[in-house]
């Protein structure tokens, strides 16, 4: 057989044959014509795109950059702007087609891979989409599922910031996000999925994005170990000014991540923009409300991470809750993100430099878990469930942590994982990169 791509697509149907209790056939494009695609849910998908994108770039590089100490600013920014890049290239050659083409339970087939099959066709008036989303192109949903691709390994990237070889980071993040991204994405959005089989609710990644990304974090952080000097002299933040423009595009960008999640132009993207403005302002009032009750004061640090604790505990819940539960859901994660990059970090001890666990892993369970209280059958169409919520929350939790560990590890025994220690005290813009800011 000559065509590489043929071949690996009757491998992995073979391979399912083989394994009837896994398997299920693959769909063959579902190609339709041009005129049945909707204009309005097109143009909306194409912004929210855009939109998820600037959380990434250039809102999660400047809300991490501003965070580290000057010595290591350009370093951390370069990181997310390098995984926009790489995760780019793996997204379209294997990551879309394992995790949006019905396959098995546990992970998608091959009938996408490098994006084969997809269509356009201007002369005959045909084109390809999905069946998770009819109504636009499936370019459109490959771009927009590609945006939360680029963003989750981003995201765990603040959790070993000022101490990991940007080689290793390199190699991490195409292995996790074939190995861990994808299946969990597949597990959740892929309607064949185990756990959307199971009813598993997750709007917009709680789970896929939040839960997953935090508990890599803690491993990394935990597998790299403490920074040096951490625990007996001050970190001070660069320029907080910089995260609190991070944070801001992070919120707005957020529409994009939540109301764009419905895939259309429609009532529940409303509602999902209206209850995810709503969480922030409520992440925000809790984080600081603690903030002034334990300490006496508030900080620009405090608000933003509170904002971002109230979008992240939203985000699984967005399009299936209303407004008093995006109240009690947002001020929630206030309290508990709070408690998490504080007294849980300290119980832990674990260097997790940016409080990825803390936020967006405890966040995430916070919003995966009362997605399962406030979730209504008017918005959902389903009875949502606590138990099953839990189950989807912790099996990714335990799944990440230990695909994590065990990618870190082989990282680590062949072209390691720190930079030497004179490194890490000249800082990764010099040492690794060959540049600082003057």
């Amino acid at each position: 057989m000559k065509n590489p791509l043929a071949l690996l697509r009757w491998l992995s149907l073979a391979s399912f044959l083989l394994i009837p209790s896994l398997g299920v056939a693959e769909t063959a494009p579902y190609i339709t014509t041009v005129d049945k695609i909707s204009a309005g849910d097109t143009a909306w998908m194409l912004t929210s795109t855009a939109l998820v994108l600037l959380m990434t770039i250039p809102g999660l590089a400047l809300f991490y950059s501003g965070m580290v100490r000057k010595k290591n600013i350009l370093a951390t920014a370069l990181q997310s702007f390098a995984i926009c890049a790489l995760i780019t290239v793996v997204w379209v050659v294997i990551g879309y087609s394992l995790a949006f083409t019905p396959s098995t339970p546990y992970l998608g087939g091959f009938s996408r891979l490098f994006l084969d099959g997809m269509t356009f066709d201007k002369v005959q008036g045909l084109i390809s989409v999905s069946h998770v989303a009819p109504t636009i192109p499936e370019s459109v949903l490959v771009m927009f599922q590609l945006t939360f691709a680029i963003i989750t390994p981003a995201l765990i990237t603040g959790a070993f910031a000022e101490r990991m070889k940007f080689s290793a980071l390199a190699v991490f993040m195409v292995l996790w996000s074939v190995l861990v991204y994808s299946p969990v994405a597949h597990w959740v959005w892929e309607p064949t999925g185990w756990l959307a089989a199971m009813g598993a609710l997750d709007f917009a990644g709680g789970t896929v994005v939040h839960i997953n990304a935090g508990a890599a974090g803690l491993v990394c952080a935990f597998m790299l170990g403490k920074r040096q000097g951490y625990g007996r002299e001050p970190f001070f933040p660069n320029n907080l000014a910089y995260t609190l423009m991070g944070a801001s595009l992070l919120w707005v960008g957020w529409f994009g991540f939540n109301a764009g999640s419905a895939l259309a132009a429609d009532g529940r993207a409303g509602m999902a923009m209206l209850v995810t403005q709503v969480a922030a302002a409520t992440g925000t009032l809790g984080w600081l409300f603690v903030e002034w009750i334990l300490r006496g004061r508030v900080s620009l640090l405090g608000a933003c991470s509170g904002a971002v604790a109230g979008l992240v505990a939203i985000t699984p819940a967005s399009g299936f809750v209303e407004v008093k539960g995006a109240l009690f859901i947002g001020a929630a994660a206030g309290f508990c993100c709070y408690w998490g990059a504080t007294g849980l970090k300290r119980w832990l001890g674990a260097d997790d430099s940016l409080d990825v666990f803390g936020i967006h892993g405890i966040g995430g369970i916070v919003g995966a878990l009362l997605t399962g209280v406030f979730a209504t059958k008017q918005l959902s169409g389903v009875d949502a469930s606590l138990m099953t919520q839990a189950i989807g929350a912790f099996t990714t939790l335990l799944y990440s942590v230990v695909m994590s560990w065990i990618i870190l590890l082989l990282i680590d025994w062949t072209i390691g994982l720190r930079v030497e220690p004179e490194h890490e005290l000249t800082g990764l813009d010099l040492s690794q990169h060959g540049e600082q800011v003057p």
